[in-house]
């Protein structure tokens, strides 16, 4: 009979210990609650309609139909039994497993207050760059109906609440489709005079990158018209805007990039989780005295350099599911010396906008043209298939070239529905 693996979660993890076990003796089951994998890190330009859902994403059946060993799974799990070996769903359905996977994933934090996200939505999925897009959107719609002056600009101020690398890129982001995307598309209103206001807890943006790129950002998101209040703190977020410590703020739409925490199912493996509720992992990525249970990608805590916790990247996960393919192969085939994970750190980068960007490897720090050029080299050949980097490659071309090109901007609900919604 052969070794059952189960992997739960289809992002940059899992399906890098699916591929690196194509051919090892065992059967494998990918278990997700969407049917496909799905890029994160270019979802903030889905929700700034630069580019479309299908980009970005790919049908897991799609990517292992040559893989024999694989089955996939669409579904939830709701909670582990470690000592009977088994996994349960959400419909009552169970599994059984030699070796379980966990690469569930994060979520976004709010910190204590739940009550935020229904105002305040953040970006992990694609239903949730659905959601932002259809807002902002909507706020420019709502604009052009306005009789009032001033109701006419409140309709028209957008908050990212987060100044990390998401929330930079969804700040340029939308400064650029307000500036020059949307310019000519109305008769009432001139979106060049909306406000994007990008708010962040610490001194400055950015908070993990080098000083010298910090200020450069900062400059560079000044330069598309980006207000930027940092060493402020959001306090409460409401229907309407945001109360901060220095204040209340009117706001359509507010966009949460604050935080993250681990999934929920971790709270079932009776482990030890850290503070953002990720399971702490030996230096093999399994958990503490139990060989069949493996956590990696955002959901794993493992210590790095100088005992400094991974922080929750695409990179990390994608050599984490690596590294864990090779272990397992090797021991279903009866290797049983192997090394502990060790981590490559390659660095950070982080996107402001057409043309610009900043980058930090080792010593080698990039700003500007240069930065933006590797940010975009990067971040195609770590798409999952060919097909997905032909069309973000003919889809970048196009907006770069011609300045304007977002022709991803439809909303798919009726207006009374949004109403609702929003």
């Amino acid at each position: 009979m052969d070794h059952q693996i189960v992997v739960i979660g289809g992002g940059f993890a899992g399906l890098n210990v699916i591929q690196k076990l194509k051919n090892s003796p065992c059967k494998i089951t990918l278990i997700d609650k969407i049917n496909s994998h799905v890029f994160q890190p270019l979802l903030y330009q889905v929700a700034t309609a630069s580019l479309s859902e299908s980009s970005i994403s790919k049908p897991l059946r799609e990517i292992f139909k040559n893989q024999q060993n694989v089955e996939v799974l669409m579904g939830y799990v709701v909670r582990v039994d470690r000592e009977h070996k088994k996994i349960f769903f959400h419909d009552g359905h169970e599994l059984f497993y030699d070796t379980l996977i966990l690469s569930t994933g994060a979520k976004h934090s709010y910190f204590g207050n739940p009550h935020f996200e229904a105002f305040a939505p953040g970006l992990k999925t694609l239903e949730d760059a659905y959601r932002i897009k259809e807002r902002l959107l909507l706020a420019f719609e709502r604009a052009e109906k306005s009789e009032n002056p001033k109701e006419l600009m409140e309709h028209m101020v957008f908050i990212v609440i987060g100044a990390g690398p998401t929330g930079v890129e969804l700040a340029g982001s939308i400064a650029e489709l307000k500036n020059v995307t949307l310019r000519k598309n109305f008769r009432h209103i001139d979106p060049h005079k909306a406000r994007v206001i990008l708010i962040e807890g610490f001194a400055e943006v950015l908070p993990p990158y080098p000083e010298s790129l910090r200020k450069r950002a900062h400059k560079d998101l000044v330069s598309l018209g980006v207000e930027i209040l940092t060493g402020t703190k959001v306090t409460n977020i409401l229907s309407h805007g945001i109360e901060t410590d220095k204040g209340f703020m009117r706001a359509e739409a507010v966009i949460w990039a604050a935080g993250n925490e681990a999934s929920p199912l971790l709270k079932t493996l009776g482990t030890e989780l850290d503070r953002q509720g990720r399971a702490i992992v030996e230096p093999h990525l399994h958990l503490p005295k139990d060989p069949h249970v493996f956590v990696i990608g955002d959901a794993a805590h493992f210590k790095g350099k100088e005992g400094v916790p991974l922080a929750g990247i695409a990179p990390v996960a994608i050599q984490m599911g690596s590294y864990l393919g090779k272990f397992l192969s090797a021991k279903l085939k009866g290797q049983n010396e192997h090394k502990p994970f060790s981590y490559f750190d390659k660095g950070m980068m982080a996107t402001i906008g057409s043309y610009r960007a900043v980058a930090v490897s080792g010593k080698l720090k990039l700003q500007g043209f240069i930065a933006w050029l590797a940010w975009l080299f990067i971040h195609l050949i770590y798409l999952v298939s060919f097909r997905n980097r032909l069309m973000v490659a003919l889809d970048w071309m196009i907006h770069y070239l011609s300045g304007r090109a977002r022709h991803n901007r439809v909303i798919i609900k009726p207006v009374e529905e949004l109403d609702k919604e929003n």
